[in-house]
């Protein structure tokens, strides 16, 4: 068996833009707020239970959005989420 030809691209930073997927840069945002809502979650050391009893959501709809998931959540319903962990967010130009 011979290996694959494969070729290697340098990434933009965004993973959805290199994809050329439509709305990259809102998933990229979208994708960045849920990794820091697991962050969250994994440093309060909270159950998948816990932390959807502070979103305000279920315990699957937090494993689903977990597992990438997220794209039925708008990014103001996400920010939510953040500021239901006490975060503060503010938008920068």
């Amino acid at each position: 068996m011979s290996p694959a030809k494969t070729k290697v691209h340098q990434s933009s930073g965004n993973v959805f833009a290199d994809l050329k997927l439509p709305d990259a840069n809102a998933h990229m945002l979208k994708a960045q707020i849920v990794a820091e809502l697991y962050r969250l979650t994994q440093a309060h050391k909270l159950t998948q239970v816990r932390a959807g009893e502070v979103m305000g959501i279920s315990q699957p709809e937090v494993s689903r959005m977990f597992k990438g998931h997220f794209r039925e959540y708008s990014i103001d319903r996400l920010i939510t989420f953040l500021t239901a962990f006490n975060q503060d967010v503010v938008k920068r130009s």
